[in-house]
């Protein structure tokens, strides 16, 4: 059987054991408008969807994303077309929104649903056993939820030309063991998962919402939360006040929840949760006062211990090529797990790519602040990270070079990309300062903003308000493993089930748990 045949019978095999039920999606603020349900979940990002698509076993969940689907849009799906999505952005539609933290660093926030599953390079490890253990969750429930998350949209990933080449660059600078496929957070050099199929086609947390209950699921697009209603007393969060993202910000929409035990939970990212609550009145006093914000909680950590691991990329062929464009599949993961390095071919435009490998500081002592520009949901808020902030953080960025030029300068390396006479090693504590200033950029794991025990609980309530939780990175104080994304979206699962048994025992497990007023597919 030639190697063509076999691969079309694979990704044969992959979309039939993949077929699934989405639920009712709509983008017209008409069929919701009025309407109650059991949760509203705020984002359908990287943690919504998989919180939505586990609370719809039991209740009528409504998933509000500012953005559009990811279905049909080559620039998302395909793995030929990875970055693409960063080099096409707008202000109000496209797929990724561009931000410049007033470090004068430039990122990106997913706006689509499936978040930034939709526009990262799908490379999926866990957390370690510290982080699990130091977040205070369940062990085994944990484990649950990664492996939930892992049977339907995470795969082994056939490594590509490049990967091949920079794993052995990775040990030949001394990152050792060599643990191969693996998803775990463990010291060496190793191949992570991938939410790329042997298809070459991405699979965003979008697809988590066909393995709940579709039919309890109600999903609404290009729709922007613009603050979180409450009862008359204040106390108790009742639903939410939108509007079309691409609409007249005067247009106004309500949507409920069930008045009983109904819930808002916010999974709009490290960005958008925070920035949510400071429009809704719960946050810092005097800044809800600069903008005429009826302060509602004055929560004065809501915006606050922001960080952005810091991140220095070297470009290591000598000039832009058109190769074929390869998203991370192995990682290098220092003793302590103090730095993490991965590699990429990268488009710098619509015919030429470069290659890249990165390095970020995964504890960064340095923490920011996010604060609103304006009462206009639409636009960013304002975010500074403070990168290399502290001497901690400086000092770790010189040994970052350090090992980064080793794996540029290793044999595989220069082997394969034909280089001879290199540009000379940066050497000296000034001279590497000076560069780590001038080239920090970002490793787009930037969370915080509403930490827990500091915004929300150990359960991820809103302090000082009933009925209002936030669940994705923004209550995360460091970065998980070797990227983010796979424990966001098991955060997402691990949150529905720990609320599915609050419900339970609330009632002895005799609850009607569908709310009548919930409309899993409501009509106009």
């Amino acid at each position: 059987m030639s190697p063509l045949v076999f691969s079309f019978i694979i990704c044969m095999f992959v979309n039939l054991s993949q077929a699934m039920q989405m639920p009712y999606i709509t983008s017209d603020p008409r069929e919701v408008s009025g309407k109650s349900f059991d949760y509203i979940v705020v984002g359908g990002g990287t943690a919504g969807c998989s919180l939505a698509a586990t609370l719809s076993e039991k209740f009528s969940v409504l998933v509000i994303e500012r953005g559009g689907s990811p279905y049909g849009d080559p620039l998302v799906e395909e793995r030929k077309y990875f970055g693409y999505s960063l080099l096409k952005t707008d202000e109000y539609s496209s797929v990724a929104q561009s931000f410049t933290s007033r470090d004068g660093v430039e990122n990106y926030r997913g706006r689509v649903l499936g978040g930034s599953s939709a526009i990262n390079g799908g490379f999926y490890s866990r957390a370690s056993e510290e982080f699990v253990k130091k977040a205070g969750w369940d062990k085994d429930l944990v484990q649950d939820s990664y492996k939930w998350v892992e049977s339907k949209v995470v795969f082994m990933p056939q490594l590509s030309q490049w990967q091949s080449v920079v794993q052995f660059g990775f040990l030949e600078a001394g990152f050792y063991p060599y643990n191969g496929y693996n998803l775990e957070h463990t010291q060496g050099t190793k191949i992570g998962g991938s939410i790329y199929d042997q298809c070459g086609k991405r699979h965003t947390s979008a697809d988590l919402l066909g393995f709940g209950q579709p039919k309890h699921i109600t999903v609404l697009l290009n729709a922007t939360v613009k603050s979180v209603l409450f009862d008359g007393n204040k106390t108790r969060a009742v639903g939410v006040r939108f509007m079309k993202s691409n609409g007249s910000s005067s247009k106004n929409y309500k949507v409920h929840v069930e008045k009983h035990r109904g819930e808002v939970i916010l999974t709009a990212g490290a960005l958008g949760s925070p920035q949510i609550l400071l429009l809704s009145g719960i946050g810092p006093e005097d800044h809800l006062n600069d903008l005429n914000i009826p302060v509602v909680v004055n929560l004065r950590e809501v915006g606050r211990r922001m960080s952005d691991n810091p991140a220095i990329s070297l470009l290591v062929d000598r000039f832009s090529q058109n190769r074929t464009l390869e998203p991370p599949q192995v990682a290098a993961i220092a003793e302590g797990y103090k730095y993490i390095l991965e590699s990429e071919v990268l488009p710098t435009n619509i015919t030429t790519t470069r290659i890249s490998i990165a390095a970020k500081i995964a504890f960064p002592k340095s923490k920011g602040r996010l604060k609103l520009n304006s009462t206009n949901p639409r636009e960013n808020p304002s975010v500074k990270f403070n990168y290399l902030g502290s001497k901690e953080d400086l000092d770790a960025c010189l040994e970052m070079v350090l090992l980064l030029q080793h794996v540029a300068r290793s044999e595989t390396v220069t082997f394969y990309l034909g280089l001879q006479n290199r540009e000379k090693l940066l050497a000296g504590d000034e001279e590497l300062k000076s560069f780590c200033k001038d080239n920090v950029r970002t490793y787009y794991h930037y969370h915080g903003g509403c930490v827990v025990g500091s915004v929300v609980d150990e359960g991820y309530k809103v302090s000082g308000v009933k009925r209002l939780r936030v669940v994705d990175g923004s209550t995360f104080e460091e970065s998980p493993g070797t990227n983010p994304m796979a424990t966001v979206m098991m955060l997402g699962r691990y949150q529905g089930i720990k609320i599915l048994k609050e419900r339970e025992a609330e009632k002895g497990g005799d609850e009607s748990f569908l709310s009548p007023q919930g409309s899993p597919q409501p009509q106009p």
